[in-house]
């Protein structure tokens, strides 16, 4: 809390916009601050307690902001007469409007109330925020967050209207609304309700308003709408391929593959900065300066780019950045490049230590691997790929035969011992020659597997034998190309074309949801059920029924 100041009520004149009901609001507010109340709060009202508290402690110049329920923004009596004044007075600059279920013990929405004195004579309005739709859920709870918080601090720093999202209000509008501050009045966050168009289903046709609804896609591929749909009378149109084609014309039209290859080079472009910059960190680094650079640069390279969010970009790094680099580059802070690797050392049942290999966590086995081993990670990947083809098939076998005439049934369990043993006793049984072939071929398939499994382990074991000899040989160099551009920025690569994947599947989802709901008009749905009903009838009557 700042030093405390005296707070002179009549220092400063009430807003010459404002009535002179503010007038009586304001003199009700010093009366409510008076040496009788000594956080100026009426008994009844603890909500404003902790907010005039604040106000009173602040100085001239001084702003502060209080986190209050929602039901401060819009109570009477004499939460009214003290919300009144301080807008009056010009103390309020913004309110910022926060989701449901954030705080434990309570599911109430809460708000935060931002106070800035030192621009309350001139203050003409008040600018609302309604963050309300901008969360996830983690467990019971919902949590803020990184790029809603950097949304709204942004949005309020630079006071810009957003529609459904914020808002500069005039101190005249509030006052229309009797000082009521509550953010739906203001600002209507509402998303538009997806309608049904009655005559689309009556006579078919997409609607054309639905069509335009998606023109941020038509801005980049103009021509993608001409391909995708086509005139079918005033106002309606069909969808001009086939259904199952949507996702496949989308992705191969020559504006959308355009845009996608724009949009990769554009990445590729911070790509190549980011990388020069994080190849110059040094021993006593700042961790917390190095990712605030490096996300306030991501955020403005995405600022004003068509169809991807840029706050949904820089989250993905965020969350990256929480998850492993963050680790990485205090490693780096606190020891320089270095690739050391450590055993990892587990207790047993017994409590002895017993070794279970080892790890190293800047550069990890994987990336040693892919660089420098790559055939014989190929090699090892045929291996794990042929091992699961017959074990696939081998359970397939035991599926087939499992029943109570299978070749199984006469098994406790199935497995090598077993199999062996009854091929034994049914060698030479005619009557059992099936059953033979069918356990001689899975017996052959486990004596593949397990050869199998040996050379897997026995590759796997020298492949990390040889990686682990590799890690001395690493020069600075090749630590920093591994850690930068395979580690980092490679998992950001495929973070952020993900983002590029999910714009395609929503235009495409949308497409042929518009599609399939008018595909069909209402005549036929009702031809179609009437000649359902009919066959249902006449194989009710060949039954003997007749209704």
């Amino acid at each position: 809390m700042v030093k405390h100041s005296r707070l002179l009520i009549t220092s400063s004149p009430i807003p010459l916009s404002v009535t002179s009901a503010g007038a009586l609001a304001w003199t009700r507010l010093k009366t409510l601050m008076s040496v009788s109340s000594p956080l100026g709060s009426p008994a009844k009202q603890g909500d404003y307690a902790y907010l005039l508290h604040i106000v009173r402690s602040l100085k001239s110049t001084g702003k502060g902001a209080c986190i209050l329920p929602h039901g401060v923004l819009f109570r009477g009596n004499s939460e009214a007469d003290i919300r009144r004044a301080l807008v009056c007075k010009g103390y309020i600059k913004g309110i910022i409007g926060l989701p449901a279920n954030l705080f434990y013990g309570t599911g109430i929405p809460a708000c935060i109330i931002v106070i800035d004195k030192e621009e309350a004579k001139n203050r003409k309005g008040i600018f609302m925020i309604d963050a309300s739709a901008g969360f996830m859920k983690d467990g019971p709870k919902n949590r803020l967050r990184t790029k809603d918080i950097h949304r709204i601090v942004d949005v309020f720093t630079r006071q810009v209207d957003i529609p459904k999202y914020s808002r500069m209000i005039s101190l005249e509008e509030i006052e229309k609304n009797e000082f009521n501050l509550n953010l739906p009045r203001y600002i209507d966050s509402q998303q538009a309700e997806d309608l049904q168009d009655i005559e689309g289903h009556l006579h078919g046709g997409i609607p054309s308003a639905d069509v335009d609804a998606l023109q941020r896609y038509w801005n980049i591929c103009p021509q993608l709408r001409q391909t995708l749909f086509k005139q079918k009378r005033p106002g309606y149109m069909d969808l001009a391929v086939e259904k199952a084609a949507i996702k496949s014309t989308i992705y191969e039209h020559p504006e959308f593959a355009a845009f996608i290859a724009g949009m990769n080079v554009h990445f590729a472009d911070w790509r190549e900065k980011s990388s020069a910059m994080l190849r110059q960190l040094q021993t006593g680094c700042h961790p917390k300066e190095i990712i605030a650079e490096l996300s306030e640069n991501l955020l403005s390279h995405y600022a004003d780019k068509p169809l991807i969010n840029q706050y949904d970009v820089y989250q993905h790094l965020m969350d990256y950045w929480e998850e492993t680099m963050q680790d990485d580059c205090y490693l780096i802070s606190d020891d320089g490049w270095k690739a050391e690797t450590s055993r990892i050392i587990e207790k047993d049942k017994k409590g002895k230590d017993k070794y279970k290999g080892w790890t190293c966590d800047l550069v990890p086995k994987l990336l040693i691997v892919a660089r420098f081993f790559p055939k014989e990670q190929e090699a090892i990947d045929k291996l794990t790929a042929e091992l699961e083809g017959i074990t696939a098939r081998m359970t397939e076998l035991e599926e087939e035969q499992g029943g109570e005439e299978g070749a199984f049934s006469e098994l406790e369990k199935v497995n090598k011992a077993n199999v062996s043993f009854r091929l034994k006793e049914i060698r030479g049984d005619r009557e059992a020659k099936d059953e033979y072939a069918v356990l001689n071929d899975w017996l052959k398939l486990a004596n593949e597997e397990a050869d199998l499994k040996k050379r897997l382990k026995k590759d796997e074991a020298k492949l990390d034998s040889r990686a682990y000899a590799f890690y001395p040989r690493l020069t600075e160099d090749d630590i920093k190309t591994l850690v930068v551009d395979d580690k980092w920025l490679s998992a950001l690569d495929s973070a952020i074309h993900g983002e590029m994947d999910r714009i395609s599947q929503s235009l495409t989802q949308r497409v042929k949801e518009l599609a399939e709901r008018y595909e069909t008009p209402m005549p036929q749905m009702i031809y179609r059920v009437a000649e359902l009903e009919e066959k249902v009838n006449r194989h009710l009557e060949r039954m003997g029924f007749k209704l």
